[in-house]
């Protein structure tokens, strides 16, 4: 018998050493205590937007085999920031992920399976041998299927266990509270101000809702039924939303990129009534070539802007910039070639690394380019071209103010300008940034650099994971999504306040 014709020999999954925390358990699993369970193993990190299109299709298997799989998540950071057990416990919070996760910030389990890219699943049978290993996005129908068939097989032999694991358990702590029991806001991802007509529009991303407030942070509506997900249109209390971020006024229009649900709604801030122009409810592909906007999947929308009644939205989940005709219904991608990339030039060659926050002055649109660690420069219509301003690149980042390629962001995600100036979210760094477009040069505004909730000074206030930001004359308003707050940034008394709060 040839080596080709040899049988290959099952691989034994190795144990999940060395993790620093594990969360949603009473104690550290092994897996020799869950024989008789199917495992499957989700290596991600949570700034990964592919990673956080699994959190869904993960929750639908522990429903479909709730008493014979176990889905542990193996969280091996990519950033600095997201080795820290807190932030990564809000995200555990804030996504609904009740599975338990091993924080393998020294990248141990990760060697041990040798896996390559986020996200990475990999399946376990009940006697403990690995049955199959997937990265990216796509697999779930296949790995559904061989689920069923281990489950089938073992249950056969009489080796399946439906019993419960003792030491699973969820518990979300007092502290992260915040927000959700009755407060005013749950994470919020985005902020927009209208000076005109005095109102601020807030993404309280973690109720699914949208705040229409006045300019000191007093409610006056809401635009979705609120605390759970879900794809509905109609009447604003009969609305459904899911994960909304990015939002975008044209006169008593407002447009909300829907994370979510991947569309993008328009609201009739005259009527209350919420209707979806683009995307369809599920999740598109990669390699769309887009076509009739209600007919066309989208991909984890992010940031919006209007454009000579244009909407250009940051599609985070393929790393483009698409724009929508709002008038014609069509929606296809306007800048990169969807690859995850620094790469500038003609719009047709350039891309996007995880694009999410856009910021609107003339005829440029900024982006905060969150995965790439960047800020880039797109000028549309007739000039077409990318050009990054500032930052590192995939694996380059930090907190490096400076000049061009020598700047050091942490997976910025806002962005603000008022045509002269860049402000940005230096989201995993805790500050806000500013940035000046001609010499390319960053400073720090505001911000410590350490996680906190703090107002006062600008040197000493601190934010947790600002996120979305809005400019108005000389006040700049910040998403600080973990305090679960709005704040405002007095430029000209170089103060910070807390505007709402839950």
């Amino acid at each position: 018998m040839s080596d080709a014709d040899a049988p290959i020999e099952p691989i034994h999954a190795p144990e999940l050493r060395g993790a620093a925390a594990w969360l949603n358990t009473r104690a550290p699993l092994t897996l020799r205590e869950l024989r008789g369970k199917v495992v499957l193993l989700d290596f991600w990190t949570y700034g990964c937007i592919n990673c956080l299109h699994l959190v869904p299709h993960l929750a639908y298997l522990e429903r479909k085999y709730r008493d014979e799989l176990v889905v542990i998540g193996v969280h091996s950071p990519k950033f600095e920031h997201e080795k820290n057990v807190d932030h990564l416990r809000r995200t555990l919070d804030r996504l609904g992920i009740d599975h338990p996760v091993a924080q393998d910030a020294e990248f141990r389990s990760w060697r041990e399976y040798t896996v390559r890219a986020w996200p990475t699943l990999v399946l376990i049978d009940p006697a403990g041998y690995v049955v199959a290993s997937v990265s990216g996005e796509g697999h779930m129908p296949e790995l559904d299927q061989v689920i069923a068939a281990v489950i089938a097989v073992f249950d056969e032999r009489g080796e399946l266990n439906r019993g419960p694991i003792e030491a699973i358990g969820h518990e979300t702590p007092a502290a992260l509270r915040a927000g959700v029991d009755g407060g005013t806001l749950r994470y919020p991802g985005a902020v927009l101000v209208d000076p005109a007509k005095s109102r601020l529009f807030v993404a309280d991303t973690g109720h699914h809702r949208v705040l229409v407030c006045g300019l000191d942070g007093s409610v006056r509506d809401v635009i979705g039924a609120g605390d759970i997900g879900g794809f509905a249109n109609g009447a604003f209390e009969d609305t459904e939303l899911d994960s909304p971020q990015g939002l975008a006024i044209a006169g008593d229009t407002l447009y909300i990129a829907d994370r979510g649900t991947h569309t993008i709604r328009a609201v009739d801030l005259i009527e209350r009534r919420v209707k979806t122009i683009a995307g369809t409810g599920e999740q598109g592909a990669w390699g769309g070539e887009g076509g009739a906007a209600r007919e066309t999947p989208l991909v984890s929308p992010w940031g919006v802007v209007v454009w000579r009644g244009l909407l250009f939205v940051a599609m985070a989940g393929v790393h483009q910039i698409w724009m929508i005709d709002t008038a014609r219904g069509l929606a296809w991608p306007y800048a990169g070639t969807g690859a995850e990339a620094r790469v500038d030039g003609a719009i047709a060659e350039s891309a996007f690394t995880q694009p999410s926050g856009l910021a609107l002055a003339g005829d440029t649109i900024y982006v905060a380019d969150a995965e790439g660690n960047i800020v880039r420069r797109v000028d549309l219509p007739p000039k077409n071209t990318v050009t990054t301003l500032a930052g590192g690149n995939l694996f380059d980042f930090g907190d490096k103010d400076g000049k061009g390629d020598a700047v050091r962001l942490q997976h910025p995600q806002g962005i603000a300008t008022d045509g002269e100036r860049v402000y940005i979210a230096d989201t995993y760094n805790h500050r806000i940034k500013v940035l000046d477009p001609v010499t390319r040069t960053v400073k720090t505004l505001a911000g410590t650099g350490k996680p906190g909730l703090a107002d006062g000074r600008l040197d000493r206030a601190q934010f947790d994971e600002p996120g979305g930001l809005s400019l108005a004359g000389r006040t700049l308003y910040v998403t600080d999504a973990n305090n679960h707050a709005v704040r405002a940034i007095d430029l000209d008394r170089g103060v910070v306040s807390t505007l709402l709060r839950a």
